[in-house]
């Protein structure tokens, strides 16, 4: 029951920081299994900061890995297909014009955009306080890092998103 309230939130916050949905889907894949495996036993209030630690651990991983394979594509000439976005592909059963989609479009992509353009500990800070709704001390726990450091990475966020996007985003 808990994976399932959890699972569309993760996979956001791992599809925006990787920017790819098959890697999203293999990071949040891999933080439900290492929590079930884990931390089972545990307090079931204390799943959620676990496993957001996980994911984000996860998330910190990918970018590791993915810097590491770039440096070699690069020297082989070889760069990655995103290939099409399925959910941007789906049917609106909404009774919205096309330019209203169009707009809501716009927005979407500029905040996604804007969001994976944050450094990582930036987008993770402003992901779990404001998506997870976590206080700055249990971002702090899951980010492994002091509170200072939490307000620090989350009010830069707020302000490169503010200055982006203007502020009836943030």
């Amino acid at each position: 029951m808990f994976l399932a309230s959890v699972e569309k939130r993760a996979f956001r916050v791992a599809e925006i920081a990787t920017g790819n949905r098959e890697d999203a889907l293999d990071i949040l894949q891999d933080a439900m299994f290492k929590l079930v495996e884990n931390y089972s036993t545990r307090d079931k209030e204390e799943w959620g900061p676990l496993f957001n630690t996980i994911l984000h651990s996860r998330i910190n991983d990918w970018y590791r890995r993915h810097q590491v394979r770039n440096r070699f594509r690069g020297w082989f000439g070889k760069t990655e297909d995103d290939g099409i976005d399925p959910i941007q592909q789906a049917e609106d059963k909404q009774a919205r014009t096309p330019e209203q989609l169009l707009q809501a479009d716009k927005r979407i992509d500029e905040l996604e955009s804007s969001l994976r353009a944050l450094p990582i500990r930036q987008q993770q800070a402003f992901l779990l306080r404001n998506w997870e709704g976590y206080s700055v001390q249990e971002t702090a726990s899951v980010m492994k890092c002091s509170e200072g450091s939490v307000k620090t990475h989350y009010s830069r966020a707020v302000h490169s998103l503010r200055d982006k996007l203007g502020e009836h985003w943030t």
